[in-house]
């Protein structure tokens, strides 16, 4: 399977090479920016099991951070993007500082996340150094250094670069021992306590991580559209789960297919509001009911299958 995933990342790395169409690299910056948000809410609620709905609060930290550093203080576009990450992982150890140890799960630590998804939300379209309702806006300054290029390939290679940082990053954990306590908490929490795991550190470090993924495709958001508001809207938890929740190439592969499915929606339907979550609705329904464990868990299964029916027939002759 990681040969698999280094074959595909290796094909989208040469798609600039192959097309300069600015319709196809938008296409695929905006897949790629869902498959980095959703890669963020895999950690938590994939492997960890604490299902977030306000991982929107962490894109939106991330950009308004660099933003606002870039224009309101003069911080250079590349170090303003990586304190933009860092304060996105702060807030999601301050969320997790609040919550797990009162020991919110569930039903309830999904809304918790959402509130402050929403207070948040409101500060951001109130507050002066926000831009308030107007938003804030990125001075176009076409050079490099200011995180700013005339095409976009470069752009397109530095979205792709982060996602598969974010899948290294998901394959370490999948092969470590915070992975396997992660998993064991998402199983049983209980069990997991009394077997001595420190469940809230545990937790801590996972929000932590997921809020600076989601925070690093705020700050790429930030400075490819050169403008943020607080109206920002994820298909981040949709995509892990379409495309498999708990598993390193789940969120990719949910992004991609959700993403095209909306744009061949709007191109035979049309631009009717709303016609996207209408579509990503009725995915998440097949799925939910047809493969539980999302497109990454079928195809899996399938190559482990593939896998298996070779050596039981040499097993079977060797019998014979």
């Amino acid at each position: 399977m990681k040969g698999t995933l280094v074959v595909a990342m290796t094909a989208l790395a040469a798609i600039p090479l192959v097309t300069s169409s600015n319709v196809v690299l938008n296409f695929l910056v905006s897949a790629l920016l869902i498959a980095l948000v959703g890669q963020g809410w895999n950690v938590l609620g994939g492997y960890g099991g604490q299902y977030s709905f306000g991982h929107s609060a962490f894109f939106g930290t991330g950009a308004y951070v660099s933003a606002i550093l870039q224009m309101r203080y003069g911080v250079n576009a590349w170090i303003a993007f990586g304190l933009g990450i860092a304060a996105g992982a702060l807030l999601g150890a301050i969320i997790g500082a609040l919550t797990f140890p009162s020991g919110l799960k569930g039903a309830y630590f999904a809304l918790v996340t959402l509130a402050f998804a929403e207070v948040l939300r409101i500060i951001a379209s109130v507050a002066p150094i926000t831009g308030a309702g107007v938003g804030t806006l990125i001075a176009l300054d076409l050079r490099p250094q200011a995180f700013q290029f005339q095409s976009r390939a470069p752009f397109y290679w530095i979205v792709l670069a982060l996602v598969a940082v974010s899948l290294a990053i998901v394959w370490a954990i999948e092969n470590s021992r915070f992975g396997a306590w992660l998993i064991a908490l998402r199983e049983n929490e209980a069990a997991a306590q009394a077997l001595g795991i420190d469940v809230t550190r545990i937790k801590l470090g996972a929000m932590a991580l997921s809020a600076a993924l989601a925070a690093a495709a705020g700050c790429f958001y930030a400075q490819y559209y050169l403008f943020i508001d607080a109206a920002i809207a994820v298909a981040a938890l949709l995509a892990a789960i379409i495309g498999g929740a708990g598993t390193v190439a789940g969120p990719l592969i949910g992004a991609l297919l959700i993403k095209s499915l909306g744009e061949l929606a709007k191109t035979f339907i049309g631009e009717a509001p709303g016609l996207d979550l209408v579509v990503y609705g009725c995915m998440l329904i097949v799925v939910v009911a047809l493969a539980p464990r999302g497109i990454a868990g079928v195809l899996s299964d399938r190559w482990r299958r593939s896998r298996s029916a070779p050596a039981g027939a040499a097993m079977e002759r060797a019998d014979g």
